[in-house]
């Protein structure tokens, strides 16, 4: 038709769902598609409704279009558009409050549990009846956690670019996601018609926390397993294959049994022991065995000291697993690792190798069979991050003892 000529527009790639009244209606996937164009020394042509997150990637021209015949007429030189600029202090952001960690009263091992896991980015269980403050501190975990880096807010938003279309939130904090229970494999792992992210990768940099992880359908929960080793998902369909990133941390919480009452000194459980045997049964070992940490968190009474003595807040904890981050970054800066639960191989054996007391603690446990092989690993994991919050070179028994204590707790 020649309407535009071709060398005008060959520099540009152009995406858009065009309307019968000549619209360009916004799309998904724009911010990612924005990054192509860059690496390909091209501009974009793109809806208005997907102008301003296109103009996250620097350095590109944006031309965002109401209707088909806006860039006609820019072409012709008619009506020249202005291309999008993104100004990042002026830009809506995302708003993440997060609760003070010192409003939960009491229960001082599970923060120092909490704060391991911030620390290394291990997964964490919290077993304890209900109203112990399971929820409270998982949704407050995430307020220990460091600011994402500049490659990680762009993984962030390239993903939330993929699920909403004409998106102009700029995310900058760490997701938190928290599906339901009745949760179905393809909302949890992703796919369905498009194969669209699932739970997993929305949570990816972030937080995964499963609240009543037992009620999770089984199917639902052993789906996590690849993901929680390879720290990515493939989606298969008839005539593609989709690999998303899902390097996500999993905080998940259960009662102790199905009553929610087995051990609690105050109320008492009916069927117990049977009924926190079934119930953690819903749970496969190969699940239980990928997670770090598994803390319980008793009722605490309200006359107890530990209610009426002031707690840290999350400022002066999250200043400590700060610190202990910025060590595992630079430890592992020619390995590709963000914090020590990544480590495996090479690094795993050069920067893990405990005492000689540590080392006869762990072989002993091993032999005993209270921890597998993966266990042992992930022993050696958070062992590493206790000793990187108090600044220790070398893994000490102590820090094996810590460590072993919050994984022994899986199997008693």
């Amino acid at each position: 038709m020649n309407v535009i000529p071709v060398e005008k527009v060959q520099s540009y790639i152009i995406m858009g769902e065009l309307a019968l009244d000549s619209r360009v209606i916004p799309i998904s996937g724009v911010l990612p598609t924005a990054i192509n164009a860059k690496q390909a020394n091209k501009g974009v042509i793109c809806p208005r409704g997907n102008g301003v997150e296109a103009s996250w990637v620097k350095n590109v021209s944006i031309l965002a279009i109401e209707k088909l015949t806006d860039i006609i007429r820019h072409f012709k030189g008619e009506q020249l558009i202005q291309p999008v600029t993104f100004n990042y202090s002026a830009a809506p952001k995302e708003k993440n409050s997060v609760p003070d960690i010192k409003d939960i009263k009491g229960q001082v091992v599970a923060k120092r549990a909490a704060e391991i896991a911030a620390a290394g980015g291990h997964n964490m269980l919290l077993v304890g009846p209900p109203g112990t403050g399971k929820s409270m501190l998982a949704k407050r975990f995430i307020g220990l956690l460091p600011d994402l880096t500049e490659q990680e807010m762009i993984d962030v938003n390239i993903i939330s670019s993929i699920t909403k279309a004409g998106n102009e939130t700029f995310k900058v904090t760490r997701p938190f996601r928290e599906p339901h229970h009745s949760c179905s494999m393809p909302a949890m792992i992703g796919g369905g018609k498009n194969a669209k992210p699932g739970e997993i990768t929305m949570a990816h940099n972030g937080v995964l926390f499963l609240d009543e992880l037992p009620e999770f359908p089984r199917l639902v929960l052993d789906s996590l397993r690849q993901p929680l080793e390879d720290r990515k998902v493939t989606i298969a369909r008839a005539n593609a294959h989709i690999t998303y990133p899902a390097n996500f941390q999993l905080i998940a919480a259960m009662n102790p049994c199905r009553c929610g009452y087995l051990g609690d000194a105050s109320r008492s459980c009916n069927k117990a022991p049977k009924c926190g045997t079934d119930y953690r049964n819903k749970i496969s070992g190969p699940l239980l065995d990928r997670i770090d940490i598994c803390i319980e968190m008793p009722n605490v009474s309200i006359l107890s000291p530990e209610i009426s003595s002031e707690g840290e807040s999350t400022e002066n904890i999250r200043k400590r697993v700060i610190a202990a981050r910025k060590i595992q970054t630079e430890r592992y800066s020619k390995f590709n690792i963000r914090c020590n639960a990544e480590v495996s191989g090479e690094a795993l054996n050069k920067f893990t190798e405990p005492d000689q007391e540590g080392l006869e603690l762990l072989k002993y446990v091993l032999k005993e069979n209270y921890i597998s092989n993966r266990g042992y690993t992930r022993v050696l994991r958070v062992a590493r991050t206790i000793a990187d919050l108090v600044k220790s070179e070398e893994i000490k028994r102590a820090h094996i003892a810590e460590a072993l204590n919050y994984r022994i707790r899986m199997y008693k």
